[in-house]
């Protein structure tokens, strides 16, 4: 079934057998945002109707955020936007970001694994992360290797919260980030693809 039938987490967490933790982010609260970003942020917030739709959450919130924490890691990961992964008939959807393995083939292919899903709700954290950990369980099958750590991120473009699943176990993460803390934000945005890295590294 697709992603989008898992309504929250409790129901991914009984279907695939996962164990629920919660723990900390460890992040640089030192780091800053790139300063083009937060005058790009600042306008979109004041200036359009960020709010109206999924479609604009992510065009003028989660997209140019994503894009400048990643720009520091192209050498080893691949920022994609609407891509569908299929794993089966219970598990397939269109995530609508995900980070992955740069591929030799060139940036048009995309490449495993897997190390990071982008799922965007207007309004819904509950049903967000139905759908979002439902593509986690599904970039961990598709890796084909236990021992990768799949994160996962939800926003409704101001608000974002952080999990990762690995080894049967999906832990979310204490801290939430806000898209008017914008420093602390991109801090720990950039913890997490640094983290995608060292894996994609050692692997």
């Amino acid at each position: 079934m697709a992603f989008t039938e898992y309504k929250n987490l409790a129901a991914v967490l009984k279907e695939f057998s996962l164990h629920y933790q919660e723990k900390s982010l460890d992040y640089d609260a030192a780091l800053q945002a790139p300063a083009n970003l937060a005058t790009e942020i600042t306008f979109n917030l004041t200036e359009l109707a960020y709010d109206s739709s999924e479609a604009i959450i992510c065009e003028t919130l989660i997209f140019p955020i994503l894009k400048a924490a990643w720009k520091p890691f192209i050498h080893e990961l691949m920022l994609w936007s609407h891509q569908a992964i299929e794993l089966n008939s219970k598990l397939s959807g269109i995530p609508d970001y995900l980070f992955a393995k740069k591929s030799a083939l060139g940036k048009i292919v995309m490449d495993k694994p897997f190390v990071a899903i982008v799922e965007a709700k207007k309004d819904d954290f509950s049903a967000g992360w139905g759908q979002c950990s439902a593509e986690m369980v599904a970039a961990l099958q598709l890796n084909g290797n236990v021992d990768i750590q799949v994160f996962g991120i939800v926003s409704n473009g101001k608000f974002w919260e952080f999990a990762s699943l690995q080894r049967g176990v999906f832990y979310k993460y204490q801290q939430s980030g806000d898209v008017y803390k914008l420093d602390e934000l991109f801090s720990m945005l950039s913890a997490i693809l640094l983290s995608c890295q060292l894996q994609l590294q050692a692997t």
